[in-house]
């Protein structure tokens, strides 16, 4: 079955976030969305330690670890960037200011209730960071995920099991195998990568995924 990499997986949701949007990436898989960007749409950046204007990731040996991202990761900063207070950073966050933020997830439910910072299981490490602000804060939540854990498990849910990060704010999801939109009404698949059908998804999810695409 074909699979995007990560590094495929971020051009996809690159090309889906619009002309001056301020964009918050989430630590982890969704930083690589910077790198695919395209150089001639003004998208801004914004990291929750308090930067604004991100650019892509430096080149080998051209990092100055004065400038990080909120993972601790070298990053640029475009013309015209900043930064500032971390916490007129969370203010950012929290007052609606943020247009989209991309996110790793444990789980997502077909309803769009999002579980990101917690396993539950006793020896797990529990990682809130900024997610649960940015989850309800965001006017759009995507999520970047791979659709099956390593022992083959959908991380597209009917439920989460997982503890909550926050409730009913994921609208699509972008994984390896499609891209979903989940929402009150449901799981539907908005697109699958190429020699994966919509059949495939709902077996795979155990899910009565419902489709946006043409028959």
């Amino acid at each position: 079955m074909n699979r995007l990499d990560r590094d495929q997986m971020a051009a996809r949701v690159a090309r889906d976030i619009p002309e001056g949007a301020y964009v918050n990436l989430g630590i982890g898989l969704p930083t690589k969305v910077a790198n695919f960007l395209p150089a001639d749409r003004e998208i801004l950046l914004q990291s929750e330690n308090g930067l604004l204007g991100m650019g892509p990731a430096p080149a080998p040996g051209e990092e100055d670890w004065e400038l990080i991202n909120a993972g601790k990761q070298a990053v640029t900063l475009l013309p015209g960037g900043c930064y500032f207070h971390h916490g007129d950073s969370f203010a950012m966050m929290r007052g609606g200011h943020i247009d989209i933020c991309v996110l790793g997830a444990f789980q997502v439910s077909v309803k769009g209730d999002l579980a990101n910072w917690h396993t539950g299981g006793a020896d797990a490490i529990p990682a809130v960071g900024g997610a649960m602000d940015l989850a309800i804060g965001a006017k759009q939540t995507f999520v970047m995920m791979e659709l099956l854990t390593r022992q083959g498990q959908s991380k597209l849910v009917e439920a989460c099991t997982y503890p909550l990060t926050g409730i009913g704010c994921v609208s699509r999801i972008y994984t390896d195998l499609g891209v979903f939109a989940v929402g009150p009404d449901g799981a539907r698949v908005v697109e699958t990568v190429d020699g994966v059908s919509v059949d495939d998804l709902r077996t795979l999810t155990a899910l009565p995924l419902g489709s946006a695409l043409a028959v």
